[in-house]
């Protein structure tokens, strides 16, 4: 991930406070996008679909 020198510290931190400990990967977040525009979902007429790493239920 290319990161601006200045927000090192800030992503360093976010990912100390997930489970996962590390940034999402462009392929993480693209499959549930990919979901929910397909028509697998279909029936989804409204969704929050958190993908943070865990970071909500921490």
């Amino acid at each position: 991930m290319n990161t601006r020198p200045e927000m090192v510290h800030q992503t360093r931190e976010f990912e100390s406070q997930t489970p996962i400990q590390r940034m999402a990967k462009v392929e993480e977040m693209a499959g549930p996008a990919l979901f929910l525009a397909s028509d697998a979902a279909s029936f989804c007429t409204g969704v929050d679909l958190v993908v943070d790493g865990g970071f909500v239920c921490w």
